[in-house]
């Protein structure tokens, strides 16, 4: 998992500028993973999951009784980092293959192919799998 898409997503439930405290730190720490190592990401986000344990599991009834949690979005974004946890670090447990933190040259690398595959748009199947063999294996 690439750290800047982790980023976006928690971006996207949390917003730009969050209003509750606890979405704030949330965000700020997740700007960090970027500029920060495995442990001392691991050690703040769980601490902020600690510390906010009980605001994420507020809980209340609708009119017919049924119990959802208050703070949805800020507990997708807690989950997500949390479920993409062992796959952000990667580029940090292989350092030996030197795998970059973001996925920034392979999608230069895919929107250039695709480029090129609009200006063949008439291709068949078989021979846009043969320029994309070609493609792949010069690049």
């Amino acid at each position: 998992m690439c750290v800047f898409h982790q980023y976006k997503i928690v971006e996207r439930y949390l917003t730009k500028r969050p209003e509750l405290s606890a979405a704030k730190e949330l965000l700020d720490i997740v700007k960090l993973l970027a500029h920060t190592d495995k442990e001392s990401f691991i050690g703040m986000f769980e601490e902020w999951e600690n510390r906010w344990n009980l605001f994420l599991k507020e809980r209340k009834k609708d009119k017919n009784g049924k119990s959802y949690y208050v703070h949805k979005r800020l507990r997708s974004a807690c989950l997500s980092i949390r479920r993409n946890m062992p796959f952000l670090w990667t580029w940090y447990d292989n350092i030996e293959l030197c795998i970059p933190n973001t996925n920034n040259g392979l999608e230069g690398q895919f929107t250039d192919l695709k480029s090129k595959l609009r200006n063949h748009n008439g291709l068949s199947k078989v021979h846009r799998k043969t320029f994309i063999e070609a493609y792949l294996n010069n690049h």
